[in-house]
């Protein structure tokens, strides 16, 4: 693999990381245990082994994916959980990889146990895990993304929304909507227009998981629907000349995730992932760098980069720029001390 073309010390931007999968196995194992949860297993390397999806699962790589992502929320459901996490997430990030661009995002009815916890209590316990990061790391900027669920009604989105909107002069910086597809079927994102638009009018910033598997042509209706400002993964997008051109042309940004693409199967190997890439480099559409999750994958976003340089995906100098845009195009605004 070619090395990283990135020098030690260069900042790196980082949009596109579940708080579930960005957590040491050490830290959510502690927390588990602070809490009294029942895990299904005492040893630790079985459980290191089960919230990692580090080895391909194939045609069913993303319900592998939902069952790991199932055990990081129960651990992370309790404020002390989830502050800690987001703290270690970003000072993690940026002691490791030089993360100074970090966006957080996570569902927070998915860590409030079915309404056993306040919601507004995990909100803001992921906002004071944020403001603790920057004040240790200064040179990091960081913010929550809150997810809405494909899985859930109306109500429970439209309750994810007024949340961000409330809080989004206090760290909440965007909202997105991801979730398995009910049924493996077509999910229907337009009636999430208002709700788009209403944080929209709040300031936020709006990103959309869409075009990993399935539908390709589910992207073209996201764009249509919602004109979101980013399109997490999006990869399906390539085997489209339509969509890629449309793409290119609203200049909406794709969030790509190499290595959690592999494993989940939805790329099938090296030569698919330097396929997608080049597509959409060659077209002209706007591409960042993202790991989904680095401890969950067991990669990092620099291992992401020279994996992509190795295999002809993308030249350095193209590599550059995809960082570049990323710290860009993200939601995030001045870090806490910058604004003391």
């Amino acid at each position: 693999m070619s090395a990283c073309p990135f020098a030690a010390d260069e900042p790196m931007a980082e949009l596109h990381a579940h708080l579930g999968g960005s957590v040491p196995t050490y830290v959510m194992w502690e927390s588990a245990h602070a809490q009294g949860i029942a895990l299904p297993t005492r040893d630790y390397w079985e459980f290191d082994r089960m919230v990692s999806i580090s080895d391909p699962r194939g045609v069913d790589g993303l319900d592998a994916l939902d069952e790991v992502y199932h055990v990081t929320e129960l651990i992370q459901s309790s404020p002390l959980a989830v502050e800690r996490c987001v703290h270690g997430m970003i000072g993690g990030g940026y002691r490791s990889q030089r993360i100074t661009t970090c966006e957080v995002r996570f569902n927070p009815m998915k860590r409030n146990r079915g309404g056993e916890r306040d919601l507004d209590h995990i909100i803001l316990a992921a906002l004071r895990g944020v403001d603790r990061a920057q004040l240790e790391y200064p040179q990091a900027r960081a913010g929550v993304i809150l997810m809405m669920d494909r899985t859930f009604d109306e109500r429970q989105n439209e309750i994810i929304v007024e949340k961000a909107c409330r809080y989004a002069a206090r760290g909440v910086v965007g909202i997105d909507i991801a979730g398995p597809r009910p049924g493996r079927g077509r999910f229907a994102y337009a009636p999430l227009a208002p709700l788009v638009q209403q944080a929209r009018e709040a300031g936020l910033g709006v990103t959309v998981h869409c075009g990993e598997e399935g539908f390709p042509e589910e992207v073209g209706e996201v764009i249509e629907a919602l004109r979101p400002d980013r399109i997490g993964h999006g990869i399906l997008a390539a085997g489209d000349p339509e969509l890629t051109a449309l793409l290119a042309a609203t200049g909406i940004v794709l969030e790509i995730c190499p290595t959690s693409n592999l494993l989940t199967g939805a790329l099938a190997d090296a030569d698919a992932v330097r396929s997608v890439f080049r597509t959409f480099l060659d077209a002209g559409v706007r591409v960042t760098v993202s790991t989904d999750g680095p401890e969950m994958m067991r990669t990092h976003l620099r291992d992401e980069f020279a994996f992509l340089c190795s295999i002809g995906a993308m030249s350095e100098d193209e590599a550059r720029a995809a960082n570049a845009l990323a710290h860009e195009v993200s939601f995030v605004g001045p870090t806490v001390a910058a604004k003391l």
